[in-house]
């Protein structure tokens, strides 16, 4: 006897429902809230009917953490699916019934007609999910990064315009940028001029040693040279100083921030079995690789390469009817977004280090670019092909790694 258990998670509460073949309702949808007895006693409930019981819900954000692991830690077969298989399955009905317990049965009937294709939650996941906690972290964090640097730059073209590209250092380690350092101490136009050349000189070479930056003998007589044509808007006084060095103080804690979820997040991915692959892969680095490696998941999901691609959002549509058949569409747009930005990223680098000899993806972008395909054509394409190419070297790879343990 098969047990299909549908639930319907929410925030604090989840509906459930419990279905067998050919409709039979074996309980009725009821309410369970997320708390540790109410949880527990549903477990008891569920390992307690007759047969085989799978239990199914929709991976909706943090909400449904609770139940999947109270459930799986009970000894059961839980699966957390894509809401969107969820949401395109059949009702059989005219009717628009929007309701949890209608959303309940409706999971418990998904369940029913997938039963042998079902994944179950297994430990590995719980690694999957904390990589893809930090890299949502991560991304939250780089807005506010892009959005920190953003205002201080606003603020800076008022007393010390065009600062930020004084110099080409690359970020450091813990997030650090020297324009950045520079502009910390050197607020205002009127801070280079106002000691003359030789006195900026000084400060300007004690600032690099302070900070550990190499100088250059040249480069305090081009920045005092360069000031000199200047024009700030903002008198020099406290209010500006205040301000701006504020400013600079956020942004590097968001900045030193930002570098640690990026290392927590290549220390983490590097536990995973693909991990080596992924990084061998063109253009992607200890700081793509991971976000790659969270937003995709467990390759093991997906049973062939078109449902990779339609997951990340870049399969060309379809819109055929009759004798109207399109020779290319859009892309669907439907699945990770933090994956297509990811993607787009490693496209944008194959574009700035150029075509790799024996790498397929490199070459097929280089191709469709040179075809006078627009840019964002030929950025999807790269990026479906990178997909296809990234599901078939992961696939080998977990195939071997089975092998090798079998």
């Amino acid at each position: 006897m098969l047990n299909a258990v549908g639930i319907d998670v929410s925030k604090g509460r989840s509906t459930v429902a419990v279905l067998q073949p050919g409709g039979v309702v074996i309980h009725k949808p009821f309410d369970v809230s997320h708390n540790s007895k109410d949880l527990h006693d549903l477990a008891h409930y569920l390992v307690t009917l007759d047969g085989e019981t799978r239990v199914v819900m929709e991976s909706t954000g943090r909400y449904h953490e609770p139940i999947l692991h109270a459930l799986s830690e009970a000894g059961l077969f839980v699966s957390a699916v894509n809401p969107h298989l969820i949401k395109n399955f059949g009702n059989n009905t005219i009717r628009k019934i929007k309701t949890d317990p209608a959303d309940a049965k409706k999971i418990a009937r998904y369940t029913l007609d997938n039963w042998t294709s079902l994944r179950e939650y297994s430990a590995m996941d719980t690694t999957r999910t904390e990589l893809k906690t930090l890299n949502s972290q991560f991304s939250f964090f780089m807005k506010q990064k892009i959005s920190a640097k953003a205002n201080l730059i606003a603020l800076l073209d008022e007393t010390y315009p065009g600062v930020n590209k004084l110099f080409n250092s690359p970020t450091r380690p813990d997030g650090s940028e020297k324009w950045v350092d520079y502009a910390y101490s050197f607020w205002h136009v009127n801070c280079v001029l106002d000691s003359g050349l030789k006195a900026f000189t000084e400060r300007y070479k004690s600032f690099c040693k302070r900070h550990g930056y190499n100088c250059q003998p040249d480069k305090p007589a081009q920045i005092y040279e360069q000031a000199k044509a200047l024009v700030p808007v903002a008198p020099k006084d406290s209010i500006y100083k205040e301000l701006i060095q504020d400013s600079i103080k956020q942004l590097n804690l968001i900045s030193q921030h930002v570098e640690q979820l990026r290392k927590k997040m290549d220390e983490l991915a590097s536990t995973l079995p693909e991990y080596n692959t992924v990084r061998s892969m063109y253009c992607v680095g200890p700081s793509l690789g991971p976000q790659l490696i969270a937003e995709i998941g467990d390759i093991s999901r997906f049973t062939h390469r078109e449902a990779l691609t339609a997951f990340a959002g870049v399969d060309p549509g379809k819109d055929d009817s009759g004798q109207v058949v399109h020779k290319s569409g859009h892309a669907s747009k439907c699945g990770s977004a933090r994956l297509r930005k990811t993607l787009f990223q490693i496209m944008d680098a194959m574009l700035k280090l150029g075509p790799r000899e024996g790498d397929p993806v490199s070459q097929f972008l280089f191709k469709k670019k040179s075809e006078g395909k627009p840019y964002l054509v030929y950025m999807t394409a790269g990026a479906n092909k990178f997909l296809r190419v990234y599901y078939g070297k992961v696939k080998e790879c977990l195939r071997g790694q089975a092998r090798l343990e079998a």
